[in-house]
């Protein structure tokens, strides 16, 4: 029932024969009740109009059930309705203007740098941009010089930072066009600190940059680098006292080829057995006895086959004790992996007359190598 209703029978219910007029009938008693309808929570009121929609009650029992007013819950299945419609209606027609865009050259350079920077697109894909959508004739000089023109006023941003709080500094070369580039990274934060094309690579051009870091506050407290005898001079030149640890990067780079290498020979050592197997299969099912040269070799193939296999797996599986136990970020402690490391070392000189002009390489320029940045320059081994 709604709340006219529920005021007449409230009014009705009076004494007519009273002589108290209207206006000092108890009206506090009935004005003060609210109305069902208005007593629904949100939840309530969507509740019914779902049951609604969905018609498994009629609407004059759902009413009587609530005790309210068809006309309420026909309101609320409408707004219901229109909510759906508003939700699964496209958002906008394809050909709506979302916003316009004030286009000046200030603001299709800062286009251009943002294509080249962010985007990571060539100098040519500024320039078919520029010319499909905006209809503007730009060249690639132009956008080189748009380019490069950043440069200065991006390193005079670059050196307002303070270096103080780098602990570990990870240092690098790379190469663009042939050209080396020096490179160091924040172990933390990633925070690239170092990125500058040289013309060397040699220890002077690394000193020098890394005394100008330090005029900037670097300071950490240890380097990771690799073995690149510049850097390690130039470091020690400039950083004095300051350890640098060996990378891990190179570790696992070079064991990688050796591993694939053995596994490839092992599979070529099993494919020739194969074949000879098959001929000498074919011999003795045409001529019925087997040929004498195809067993000989047989007997040298299937030796060097077993070998070969054997050698593959070994140094694979010293290769994931390497990388997993050794080198790994969370592991064994100090003592165990230095133990496990040394094993490893001696495992592959067992190993060396299998394969000596794989093996030795990368136990002698990689592995001691290692041992001594990775383990001696950071516990003094």
């Amino acid at each position: 029932m709604d709340c006219q209703a529920t005021l007449s029978i409230s009014v009705t219910q009076c004494d007519p024969t009273s002589a108290t007029t209207p206006l000092h009938w108890p009206v506090p008693a009935t004005v003060h009740v609210s109305c069902p309808a208005k007593q629904l929570a949100p939840q309530q009121r969507q509740d019914l109009a779902i049951q609604v929609l969905a018609g498994t009650e009629t609407v004059s029992e759902l009413a009587r059930q609530h005790e309210v007013s068809r006309k309420f819950l026909y309101q609320q299945a409408h707004t219901a309705e229109e909510t759906l419609s508003e939700a699964f209606a496209p958002s906008s027609r394809p050909d709506d203007v979302l916003f316009y865009l004030p286009v000046t050259k200030a603001w299709l350079r800062q286009l251009a740098l943002a294509l080249v920077l962010i985007c990571h697109s060539s100098y040519r894909g500024v320039v078919e941009l520029l010319r499909d959508l905006f209809d503007y004739r730009i060249s690639l000089g132009s956008v080189h010089n748009i380019v490069h023109s950043a440069v200065p006023h991006a390193q005079r941003i670059n050196e307002q930072y303070d270096l103080s709080s780098i602990l570990i500094g990870l240092l690098d070369e790379i190469f663009q066009a042939r050209d080396p580039v020096l490179v160091g990274v924040d172990a933390k934060s990633t925070f690239c600190f170092l990125l500058s094309q040289e013309e060397h690579r040699d220890a002077a051009t690394w000193g020098i940059r890394l005394l100008e870091l330090v005029d900037r506050g670097f300071a950490p407290e240890a380097t990771i680098a690799d073995f690149a005898s510049g850097l390690r001079a130039g470091h020690q030149e400039a950083l004095p006292g300051r350890p640098c640890r060996g990378d891990v990067f190179h570790a696992l780079y070079n064991i990688g080829p050796l591993v694939r290498y053995l596994e490839n020979r092992a599979y070529e050592t099993m494919d020739a057995c194969a074949k000879l197997e098959r001929k000498q299969a074919t011999t003795e099912r045409r001529r019925g006895r087997k040929d004498q040269s195809l067993a000989k070799k047989l007997s040298y193939a299937r030796p060097a086959e077993a070998k070969a296999i054997a050698l593959a797996d070994e140094v694979a599986l010293l290769a994931r004790w390497l990388r997993d136990d050794i080198l790994s970020v969370a592991g064994p402690e100090y003592a165990i992996r230095r133990d496990l490391f040394d094993f490893v070392v001696a495992e592959l000189r067992a190993r060396e007359p299998a394969c000596p002009h794989r093996i030795r390489p990368v136990r002698i320029r990689n592995l001691l190598t290692v041992a001594l940045g990775l383990f001696g320059a950071r516990f003094g081994w």
